[in-house]
């Protein structure tokens, strides 16, 4: 993916700014939104290639607002922006084919390396996967278009190519939950805290799991 067009969407000022700098470098044109009902005005306006989308605003909070973007634009790559304690949203996020989250506060370096990896992960070829980072990475690219099954096998494949690395775990679990496997899931976030107790969003991956929610709301 050639990335020519980014749209960065959060109310802090301060973010967006930080982000049009940070991003500055990549010579993509950077346009932003102070909230969800102006980004979804301009994606009906431009064609942007990335999105970077806070999850919590005033009016339509990000979660909704990538619901709509699905429906609009459903190639386009959206990189997930959260505070502390917002990430558990996660999943719901994964099942509308959102994969990367960026938590505050950031480096300017953080944020150019993940843009980074998403542009280059649309250029990852099946034939080429062949460690525990390209399987990662082809997981994620799957996981974008939503097909989960085909996410599930290069999970796995990356355990089996490192099962001592938490993250392919905590990915599949979140696969797992949204096919409603939640048991199955729960195992996979506990084999990713028990390879790093200090892993984040395994921990609240399985708390959130482990929480009763009515379904109303759970994203469908």
């Amino acid at each position: 993916m050639n990335v020519k067009s980014i749209l960065i969407v959060d109310d802090e000022k301060n973010i967006r700014l930080t982000l049009s700098q940070s991003l500055e470098v990549l010579k993509a044109e950077v346009d932003t939104a102070v909230n969800g009902e102006e980004a979804l005005a301009k994606l009906k306006e431009k064609d942007f290639n990335l999105i970077l989308l806070d999850l919590k605003m005033p009016g339509i909070d990000g979660v909704e607002v990538l619901r709509q973007i699905r429906e609009i634009r459903p190639d386009i790559r959206v990189i997930i922006i959260t505070a502390h304690g917002t990430i558990d949203s996660a999943v719901e996020t994964i099942k509308l084919g959102a994969v990367d989250f960026i938590q505050k506060p950031f480096a300017p370096n953080e944020i150019r390396e993940l843009v980074s990896r998403v542009i280059d992960r649309d250029q990852i070829d099946k034939q080429k996967v062949a460690n525990y980072a390209s399987s990662i990475e082809f997981a994620k690219k799957c996981i974008c278009e939503r097909h989960f099954d085909a996410s599930i096998e290069h999970l796995r494949t990356a355990i089996s190519l490192d099962p001592s690395r938490p993250e392919a775990f905590n990915l599949l679990g979140a696969i797992l939950e949204i096919q409603d496997d939640i048991l199955e899931a729960q195992k996979n976030y506990r084999a990713a805290l028990s390879l790093d107790p200090t892993y984040e969003p395994a921990r609240i991956n399985l708390n959130r799991s482990t929480t009763w929610k009515p379904k109303s709301n759970i994203i469908h």
